[in-house]
């Protein structure tokens, strides 16, 4: 029995070893040349603008929900006018950058894994560097880069479409005008609001990459073990960037005091 809980713990720390290896190469990697422009703008235009009408959907759908809540509990305090400006801080500040990350990494993370997983088995990526090409700066660094460079950019997509929502949702209820309504919007949103926020995206942008290509990269045992890899880059990706958002948020508290 004790035997057993060490091999899983051995296997558990070896896994976290490697992974961490793999991280830290992409890291290296991204400052080396040569540079796969070519591939990573077709990355970027695969993984960021075909996801977004995902975000934009969900933006709208998740600004109406959080205005009718918003709604129903500042009208306790006679606060309806407030809710303009308290829908825009929660998103910009926390909701939209943790919501889109979440979307993300279910459609880009189960597919970065299940393509390099189906490249692995079906040896595509031997071929690659049998070709002499450097399958990980082509595989992963590209992926990489065009993570780290969609995720804001769709944060952003995800904020605006969220406040419409808002809009829709406020203009249903009281008529609100359009110009009034985002007026009052952006009447509590400073720069500090929206960078730290926004930028923390690239960090969730990084370990969704990383962590769907190590699983895609390390796939065996056939379909079943492509099948496996992109379950797991969904949910082990997800419950790092719910994990690491605590870490990043006590950061920006301490960086930028003014927002706590």
């Amino acid at each position: 029995m004790v035997d057993e809980a060490g091999r899983v713990v051995g296997r558990a720390l070896g896994s976290t070893g490697e992974f961490s290896l793999f991280g830290l190469r992409a890291i290296r990697d991204l400052f080396r040349p040569p540079y796969e422009f070519r591939e990573t703008t077709r990355q970027v235009f695969d993984l960021g603008l075909r996801s977004a009408p995902l975000i934009a959907v969900s933006g709208v759908a998740v600004g109406i929900v959080l205005s009718m809540h918003t709604r129903a509990s500042l009208e306790r305090f006679g606060a309806e006018s407030m809710i303009p400006a308290g829908l825009a801080l929660a998103l910009v500040r926390e909701t939209g950058p943790l919501t889109a990350a979440l979307l993300l990494s279910g459609r880009i993370g189960a597919g970065i894994g299940a393509e390099l997983g189906a490249m692995r088995v079906t040896e595509q990526i031997d071929a690659l560097e049998a070709s002499a090409v450097d399958s990980f700066k082509y595989l992963v660094v590209t992926r990489t880069v065009a993570c780290i460079i969609a995720l804001p950019i769709l944060t952003t997509l995800m904020n605006f479409c969220g406040m419409l929502g808002g809009f829709i949702a406020e203009q249903a209820s009281t008529g609100m005008s359009l110009r009034l309504y985002f007026d009052k919007s952006f009447s509590l949103i400073d720069v500090t609001d929206y960078v730290p926020a926004t930028v923390k995206t690239m960090v969730f942008g990084y370990i969704i990459a990383v962590t769907s290509s190590y699983l895609g990269f390390t796939t065996s045992q056939g379909t079943e073990g492509v099948g496996r890899a992109s379950t797991r880059a969904v949910v082990l990706s997800s419950i790092l960037i719910i994990v690491t958002n605590v870490v990043l948020v006590r950061i920006i508290f301490f960086l930028f005091p003014q927002l706590g």
